[in-house]
């Protein structure tokens, strides 16, 4: 499997694991879960973006 399409993977279940510990948070009324949701939600869009550029760049 190609670097692009790995990060782009990786990117994508970031963030679906960064979603759900958001909602966690929310329902457990934990703000400290629900920041860490954001951030790692945040951190899988960036690296599905690098994984999108990457493979702009192999063709």
């Amino acid at each position: 499997m190609k670097p692009s399409t790995n990060d782009q993977i990786k990117g994508k279940f970031h963030e679906v694991k960064g979603d759900i510990k958001e909602k966690a948070g929310q329902v457990a009324n934990n703000p400290d879960l629900v920041a860490e949701g954001q951030d790692e939600k945040l951190g899988g869009k960036v690296q599905k973006k690098v994984g999108q550029i990457e493979k702009v760049f192999e063709k």
